[in-house]
């Protein structure tokens, strides 16, 4: 479902020259779950925005569906953004304007692919039916992480891409908010890349790889 080949990138800072990924391998199929570990400043988010699409490679090649991201221009990485990929960041990016009810069918009806049916399933398992009308400011912390997450499956996406999304609960809402997450993402079909700095958090995935000097290996050889 998404795979990098060789890809490298780096930045330019007043220091000089910061190579954050040299020459990454990665495969993830349809249906797997893998959690992507780091120190702080290694470039797991760099890795996440190069999948999303929101960034490109200085050198080698993104692939998801087996498409390559290679030569879209920004407006054509959108366009899979929308209709491939869920998104879920440690921020919850609600839009404050909308009810609960509109902000969990806004990515599906961006993609065209609204199904009534599973949004009310998605509403009864996120723990929100009959606070459809309620709005973001109304929810707690993890009332608002669930409907997040809600709103990135909605569509049923082929890939789920999150980045720290239990960063900003306590540890029993966040085990709670993983548990659900992963569970939908099994009933959606979709994969799912995590970036997480916990390995409790990244303990339920199918697989754990951990990116130390720029290159991704299992943890068991970066420590």
């Amino acid at each position: 479902m998404l795979e990098f080949r060789r890809v490298h990138r780096h930045y330019v800072t007043p220091q000089g020259v910061l190579k954050v990924l040299q020459g990454v391998d990665l495969h993830l199929g349809a249906g797997e779950s893998l959690a992507l570990m780091g120190e702080s400043g290694s470039g797991k988010s760099t890795l996440l925005h190069l999948a999303a699409g929101l960034d490109v490679p200085d050198r080698g090649e993104v692939l998801i569906g087996g498409k390559s991201l290679a030569g879209r221009n920004e407006a054509g990485r959108a366009r899979v953004r929308r209709n491939t990929l869920g998104l879920v960041f440690q921020q919850f990016h609600l839009v404050p304007s909308l009810n609960v009810a509109d902000n969990l069918r806004l990515q599906a009806r961006l993609a065209g692919r609204e199904d009534a049916a599973w949004s009310a399933r998605l509403l009864e398992r996120l723990g929100l039916a009959g606070r459809e009308h309620h709005y973001p400011e109304q929810l707690s912390g993890g009332q608002q992480q669930r409907l997040a997450i809600g709103r990135a499956l909605a569509s049923r996406p082929a890939l789920l891409l999150a980045d720290e999304p239990t960063g900003n609960l306590d540890e029993t809402t966040a085990d709670a908010v993983l548990a659900l997450l992963l569970e939908l993402v099994a009933e959606s079909g979709s994969s799912l890349l995590m970036v997480t700095h916990s390995p409790r958090v990244a303990a339920p995935l199918d697989r754990c790889l951990t990116l130390h000097h720029g290159q991704l290996m299992r943890r068991s050889e970066a420590s």
